[in-house]
């Protein structure tokens, strides 16, 4: 039977790295992204020259290699240094250097806020080239496991728990000590006294865990990785890990901001969208959020930065008072001009108009209380509340901004479907897809670096799949204006005192 043959390993090949390399191939891309940069601007770590010893590597080398690393799904420093050993690709985009996996990893490590930077001037290359539309953007999160387990995350609870287990089992060995003294014929205990001091070592490290817990004023502390928490995950779940915040223009499902905490949603939604609004540079744009991000304070703050939200209004939850469906809140009109409700039965609530301060394990806010003396005439009290003193509604300094969401959420329920559309793609790829669903580094500044980067190498990928490279490259080229590109960036950051100075003397010189 004839077989296809291939040629003899012995026979020689004159060829270049060049000839290698198609004009559509990625790296392409990376290697004229990250030389059209200073990256000594952006605050990457760069190697000086010595006059003594072995030099030291360029550290746009490392950039290009974590790039092309993330996009291939080749993320750890020994990874990337095989692949400086067998991959054509690799060679090409470095020249054929092979730095130390020591070298490598350092450089990942070492360069968080640079690398956030870096994301942040892509955004705008990216709006340069027409690729962001900047009016619907969707807004949402999702968790990364840290480099944390559940045994080496503590809250008050589960140190109490243990302290209260090394009680018990310490009194039982000194039982079963005494015990064993007072017979007759003593029989041998192995190991107790060993066991004894063992559990007295664990009481005094569980002691300064505690000591750790109460000086953070944290609910919990995590012992691998101080900046890592326990948060839901889905339903009831807990796991040890990060909240990935990202922001995505409806244009073409491109991250226009990310960063990453260690809390849930509730309380991040400001943050996240204003960092939208200034990486894009506009005056306004329109959010989708899901109800995770329900919360009054931060709908209000949007309000102030000009953004429109539509956030999704969360379900009415089960009233104690089992109040009938005819009396819930949402059926007590409120009018603005008198500062009055009126419920169902055509009564008036007012207030005194003192504000009151109400805080929970999750919000604190300022409130004023409505009231009508006539409840006590009212025919159908038994329905709309249970206590004595009769029907109050409480409402809150950001309810007109809130009213106001829930209305729009209403008005416009074609609008919101679309956010699933707009940013579950992004999560789905980079966590099923890529299997970036962790992170190996730890602290929160750190594991900002990486996600950084992952939106990086999303948004290069996603464009290059739009454009092609040859276009990308020839967009990248027209917007070949470097000065330009990194005063305006650098005035986004949140060094801007620092950044002014080195901004006018650079005008100086440009004149």
């Amino acid at each position: 039977m004839q077989h296809i043959t291939g040629i003899s390993r012995h026979q020689m090949r004159f060829s270049s790295l060049e000839d290698t390399i198609s004009p559509d191939n990625q790296v392409r891309f990376i290697d004229a992204f990250v030389e059209l940069i200073d990256i000594s601007k952006l605050d990457f770590a760069v190697k000086t020259l010595k006059t003594e010893g072995r030099p030291s590597f360029n550290s746009k080398v490392f950039l290009k290699m974590y790039l092309y690393g993330y996009l291939n799904r080749v993320r750890s420093g020994r990874d990337l240094e095989k692949e400086c050993f067998r991959n054509m690709e690799m060679q090409w985009l470095l020249e054929d250097i092979r730095p130390n996996y020591h070298s490598i990893s350092d450089f990942r490590k070492d360069n968080p806020i640079a690398l956030k930077k870096l994301f942040k001037l892509f955004v705008s290359f990216l709006k340069d080239a027409d690729l962001i539309g900047g009016e619907i953007i969707a807004i949402d999160g999702t968790k990364s496991r840290a480099h944390n387990s559940k045994k080496a995350n503590f809250n008050q609870k589960k140190i109490d728990k243990h302290l209260d287990y090394i009680e018990v089992k310490t009194q039982e060995y000194l039982d079963a000590l005494e015990g064993n003294d007072a017979k007759e014929n003593p029989s041998k205990i192995q190991n107790i006294q060993q066991k004894i001091e063992r559990l007295k070592q664990n009481k005094i490290c569980y002691k300064l865990l505690e000591e750790k817990l109460k000086y953070s004023g944290e609910p919990q502390v995590s012992t691998t990785d101080n900046d890592a928490r326990a948060l839901l995950v889905q339903g009831q779940v807990l796991e040890i890990s990060f909240n990935i915040q990202a922001a995505v223009d409806a244009k073409h499902n491109l991250v226009v901001a990310t960063h990453t905490i260690n809390r849930n949603d509730r309380n991040a939604l400001s943050a996240i969208a204003i960092e939208a609004k200034e990486n894009l540079e506009i005056e306004t744009y329109t959010a989708l959020v899901d109800k995770g991000y329900h919360n009054g304070r931060e709908i209000e703050a949007c309000k102030q930065a000009n953004i429109t939200t539509i956030v999704a209004q969360p379900e009415q939850g089960k009233n104690k008072e089992r109040i009938s469906e005819n009396y819930l809140i949402s059926k007590f009109r409120y009018d603005p001009i008198t500062d009055t409700y009126t419920c169902p039965q055509g009564e008036t609530l007012k207030t005194t108009g003192s504000w009151h301060k109400k805080t929970t394990d999750r919000d604190s806010y300022e409130f004023k209380r409505y009231q009508t003396p006539k409840y006590r005439e009212c025919p159908v009290k038994h329905l709309c509340t249970s206590r004595m003193a009769g029907r109050d509604i409480d409402r809150s300094q950001y309810a007109d901004a809130v009213e106001e969401n829930n209305k729009r959420y209403q008005e416009n329920p074609q609008l919101y479907r679309k956010r699933q559309e707009i940013n579950e793609h992004i999560f789905g790829t980079i966590k099923r897809q890529w299997g970036y669903n962790h992170t190996n580094l730890t602290g929160l500044e750190k594991v900002n670096g990486e996600h950084s980067l992952i939106m990086l190498v999303y948004n290069i990928k996603r464009s290059i799949n739009i454009l092609g490279v040859p276009d990308l490259i020839a967009k990248l080229k027209k917007w070949n204006s470097p000065y330009k590109a990194k005063v305006l960036f650098l005035l986004k950051t949140e060094h801007l005192k620092l950044n002014l100075e080195f901004f006018f003397s650079s005008l100086k010189l440009a004149a």
